[in-house]
């Protein structure tokens, strides 16, 4: 018999790897669809999978939505991948991050409870968790410091995914995931803002690149290689937490360099600093060691960051 899965935050860019994968897997896929003015399912229509989906209205700050999208879907696996992901924006909306992104996942963790304990859960943490970094490589074992409200709310799901696992048996795991990336990837984000730019500006339509600190280090992966670790984390024995990540760490400046590369031009030409992209508290250098997730699940990635960031360039030069 096939299994049935639900995910939340399904019109965002990991939801949309994790339906394709999960289809290809013979699941039956239910999405939790908050109702939002504009178009949101355009990154199942882009890999092709939107009317493969059985979309129920629900929204992480309401649990009855919630513990009726459980007993619909009849889940036996559950993706918590819905939040208030973008870092920038939790300054501006600190309330609303922690309600989404943190009670939120203690919602949905309670609908399972509820409804069917023997249902397995998956929780999207962060590397944003670690923050002010407290070891040069971050694993399972590191210390957490979140330095943004987002991180904050982060961790209080990952830790309620703990309590829950311990508290109630459940098969609960997190993935503690650093940077993955794709041509699904929302403009407001770095990489994507960055191979945006380089489509706009190799076609005539835009003349600079305004970015922050461009010195920050960050681990990217590829979100396709990164949905394909959660599976593997609901399909072992027991429930643990995972670091997902690549192991090398690149500046914001050399992957600005990747990108324009790539279309033929020289960042330094169009890359310009701007003191208002820089936040109150950055974090300066993430880099994972997914050594745990390779051992116990036999996960690695397969995309490099050049491959990734010249797939994205490619995707927004046939974008325009």
């Amino acid at each position: 018999m096939s299994k049935n899965a639900l995910v939340t935050g399904v019109t965002g860019q990991d939801g949309a790897y994790l339906v394709k994968l999960l289809l290809e897997k013979g699941y039956n896929v239910y999405g939790l669809l908050a109702r939002r003015g504009s178009d949101s399912t355009w990154r199942l229509r882009e890999l092709g999978v939107e009317g493969e989906v059985t979309m129920i209205d629900g929204d992480l700050t309401d649990v009855t939505s919630l513990i009726r999208a459980m007993a619909v879907s009849r889940a036996d696996e559950v993706y918590n991948l819905g939040a208030q992901s973008f870092v920038g924006t939790s300054w501006t909306q600190p309330v609303l991050t922690a309600q989404v992104s943190g009670v939120g996942a203690i919602n949905v963790l309670e609908s399972i409870r509820i409804v069917n304990d023997k249902a397995r859960f998956y929780q999207a943490s962060t590397s944003e968790m670690f923050g002010l970094i407290q070891a040069d490589r971050q694993d399972e074992s590191t210390p957490f410091y979140p330095r943004s409200p987002y991180g904050v709310a982060k961790l209080m799901a990952h830790w309620a995914t703990v309590n829950y696992r311990e508290s109630f048996n459940l098969h609960a795991s997190s993935g503690i995931l650093f940077n993955h990336e794709s041509p699904l990837r929302g403009p407001e984000f770095v990489t994507r803002k960055v191979t945006q730019a380089v489509a706009r500006i190799k076609k005539g339509l835009q003349k600079e690149l305004r970015l922050g600190n461009i010195d920050a280090k960050r681990d990217w992966g590829f979100a396709g290689d990164y949905v394909r670790a959660m599976w593997m984390m609901l399909q072992a024995d027991k429930p643990d937490d995972y670091v997902i990540a690549t192991g090398v760490t690149t500046t914001v400046r050399q992957m600005c360099e990747l990108a324009f590369r790539h279309a033929g031009l020289n960042y330094e030409d169009y890359v310009k600093i701007d003191p208002a992209f820089f936040r109150p508290a950055e974090v300066d250098v993430l880099l994972g060691n997914p050594a745990k997730a390779k051992a116990a699940l036999g996960w690695e990635p397969s995309t490099s960051l050049e491959e990734l960031i010249s797939m994205m360039v490619d995707a927004d030069l046939r974008r325009l």
